[in-house]
């Protein structure tokens, strides 16, 4: 079987198996917006990366004054669909001097990689330019609830 974790309902983040790649009929929701700067609705940026406690997956949420930030969560690695934890707050959300640009108040992500306990998180910020962050693994699960 496969996996793929999607925005079937534009709202929420869904778990969808496969076994075949062709066919994604049938899913749970296994994340809803909780928290105020992801009231509208989250999502998932980029694919999984497998690290020792889970999957860590980096989320966007969409706030109520259509600002984009940046979050990320933990799934079992056995079974992706139970949710060991979340940050309760973003890990990064636009700052003074990166509102302004094509589309305001957004920081996007479509991808990330861990290397030597390094999270590596390359992001767009008001689709006017990219840069990277870079956060230590241990930092960020420590931040989770």
């Amino acid at each position: 079987y496969f996996a793929m974790l999607g925005r079937q309902d534009h709202e929420n983040i869904w778990l969808l198996p496969s076994n075949d790649l062709y066919r994604w009929n049938r899913g749970e929701v296994i994340i809803k917006p909780r928290w105020p700067w992801e009231f509208i609705q989250i999502g998932v940026c980029g694919p999984p990366i497998e690290i020792d406690e889970g999957w860590l997956v980096i989320t966007h949420g969409v706030g109520t004054i259509r600002s984009y930030s940046l979050g990320a969560c933990l799934l079992d690695k056995d079974d992706p669909s139970k949710v060991l934890a979340r940050t309760e707050e973003p890990i990064l959300t636009p700052m003074e001097g990166e509102r302004d640009g094509y589309v305001p108040n957004v920081i996007y992500s479509c991808g990330a990689l861990v290397h030597d306990g390094w999270l590596i998180l390359p992001h767009g910020v008001a689709d006017t330019y990219a840069t990277v962050t870079t956060m230590k693994v241990a930092d960020l699960l420590a931040r989770m609830r």
